[in-house]
Order: C-alpha cells, then sequence, then structure tokens
C-alpha cells in the first residue's frame, strides 16, 4: 500500500515555527517513501478563517519548498459530510444534544464541589467533564444545541476496545508501540458537534482522514490525548485507522508551545525579516532523527 501523509492547518492566524516542522516531516516522509503528500485546511471556523490567511498560509508553504496533490480538500465544503455522519451516531443513539456553555458548565461543577469537597473529573487537557446530570434543567430549554458523544453508551456498544498503532523512538515520551489501548472516557462526553458550524475537529478530522485515504497521520505530540477519541470514532463510524506519530513540539524560551494567537515566530514575519527556507530548518533543529522516528532510511 502507498503511503499517504496530510498536513492539515487550521487558517486561523500565521504559520509559525512549529507548523514547519510538521509540514516538512509529512512532505519529506512522503517523498522519501515514495507516497503521497496531501494539503488539507481544516477550515470549519468560516468567520476567522478568512482568504487572506488562506492565501498567506499556502504561500509560506510554497515559499518553504512544499508541493501538494490538488485539489486541496477544504472542511468548509464538507458540512454535508459530516452532518451524515453525525446522523449515523443519531440513529445509534450516541449522541444527545446540549445547551450549556463553558461558563454554566464550569458554575455546576464549582457549585457541586464546594458542596461536596470533592474534584470533579478532568479531561486531558484540564476541562472538566460535561456534568449531565447537574445541567439536566438546562438541557431541556432549548433546541438549539450541539451533540456531544454519550461515551458510555459509545463503549459499550463496541464489542472490544479500541487500539492504535504508535510509532516513534524508544525512549522518547511516545514510544513506538503496535497495541495502544485507547482510553477515551478519560475525555468524557465530548463535543462533535458545536451549534455554530454542526461539526467539531474530532468528528471533521476521522471522516477527512479516512476520505482520503490517509495511512500515516503525523501531527504534534499536544494532539496525542486526542487519539483514543479519533480511534473511538473511526470503529463507530466503521473508518480505517491509520498509524499514528506524534511528533516533538516547538516551545519558547517559557516552555510554552508556539501559538499562532500570541504570533510566535511566525513565518510571514521572518520572511519579511529575510530568513530563508534554509535558516527555517536551521531554527527547527531539522535533522533525520526526526523522520527516523517513524520510517526507515535508506
Amino acid at each position: 500500500m502507498q503511503p499517504v501523509f496530510r498536513f492539515a492547518p487550521s487558517p486561523n492566524g500565521a504559520l509559525h515555527l512549529g507548523h514547519a516542522l510538521s509540514a516538512l516531516l509529512n512532505f519529506e516522509a512522503a517523498r522519501r517513501m515514495g507516497g503521497r503528500f496531501l494539503l488539507r485546511l481544516e477550515d470549519i471556523d468560516t468567520v476567522r478563517c478568512t482568504s487572506d490567511k488562506i492565501d498567506q498560509m499556502l504561500d509560506d508553504l510554497r515559499w518553504l519548498g512544499l508541493e501538494w496533490e490538488d485539489p486541496v480538500m477544504r472542511q468548509s465544503s464538507r458540512f454535508a459530510l459530516y452532518a451524515a455522519a453525525l446522523e449515523k451516531l443519531k440513529g445509534k443513539n450516541l449522541v444527545y444534544p446540549s445547551l450549556a456553555s463553558r461558563k454554566a458548565i464550569q458554575t455546576a461543577v464549582d457549585g457541586w464541589q464546594e458542596q461536596t469537597g470533592q474534584e470533579w473529573p478532568k479531561d486531558p487537557d484540564g476541562a472538566p467533564h460535561f456534568p449531565r446530570a447537574l445541567l439536566a434543567d438546562l438541557e431541556k430549554q432549548g433546541t438549539d444545541a450541539g451533540w456531544r458523544l454519550d461515551m458510555k453508551k459509545a463503549l459499550a456498544c463496541l464489542p472490544d476496545q479500541s487500539h492504535w498503532s504508535e510509532t516513534g523512538p524508544l525512549g522518547s515520551h511516545y514510544p513506538a508501540a503496535s497495541n495502544i489501548a485507547a482510553r477515551p472516557e478519560e475525555w468524557g462526553d465530548v463535543m462533535l458537534a458545536r451549534k455554530d458550524c454542526g461539526t467539531s475537529y474530532h468528528l471533521s478530522v476521522v471522516i477527512d482522514d479516512a476520505a482520503q485515504g490517509i495511512t500515516h497521520v503525523v501531527r504534534g505530540q499536544d494532539l496525542y490525548a486526542a487519539t483514543p477519541v479519533h480511534r473511538l470514532l473511526q470503529d463507530l463510524l466503521g473508518l480505517p485507522d491509520p498509524i499514528y506519530h506524534h511528533h516533538r513540539l516547538l516551545t519558547d524560551l517559557g516552555g510554552d508551545k508556539l501559538s499562532k494567537s500570541r504570533g510566535d515566530l511566525s513565518l510571514k514575519a521572518l520572511r519579511q525579516d529575510g530568513v530563508t527556507p534554509d535558516d527555517i530548518r536551521r531554527l527547527i533543529g531539522w535533522s533525520d532523527d526526526d523522520l527516523m522516528a517513524f520510517m526507515p532510511l535508506p
């Protein structure tokens, strides 16, 4: 089977050095393995993902020396497909409507913790699990809602626990393993479709990886914890499961990962300062060691 890699940025801000690392890893792996390299624009946020930002992103990637197959997939043109997948889950009674805002969720959890003196469970990102029972009255007040996965029902309807294959150097934070047990229950009832756009990152990414025939998902370590949710959705929807590799993250001097929202070392700004594509490779610490984490080199 021919390997298929993808780079799937959200064009809601300028690309930075961390994006350059991820894009180059996928592009170089595809080139050296005789595979395909695809580009996908994850632009479900149609307000923040403007045409100017998309044009700048594509220009930055071409400047880096990347080439990809046409046409470029855009999630903003695929809402009907995400809706169809959601309907499939509705037909299995695995999702339910949810109206509560983040503020309402936090208020309910804070009140419960104060009353009981106990800690409410949190997901891997540190957000509280959705307190469905605590918000029962609020959830009945309207119909304009997002949709959450009923995690308990979803896990119960599968005959076996989901697993995934992770490639990576032994001794790293996320070492190689061929049968990692997915524990999506750590996320609670995740939101699968926001009321403002009808989908979510979790739902759209598994639909699109399957549609593009992605065999290797190479992305940052910050998304490692989301993999159990993606594997669960793949099994629920009958989608193939790719091989995963979660690469190192670039951080600032304080140890925080680079962020588009903070404008950290954007490629646009670096280009304006006269930085070259070769300079970018030096700045991200590029070496074949990153590729050897998940592919054999000649």
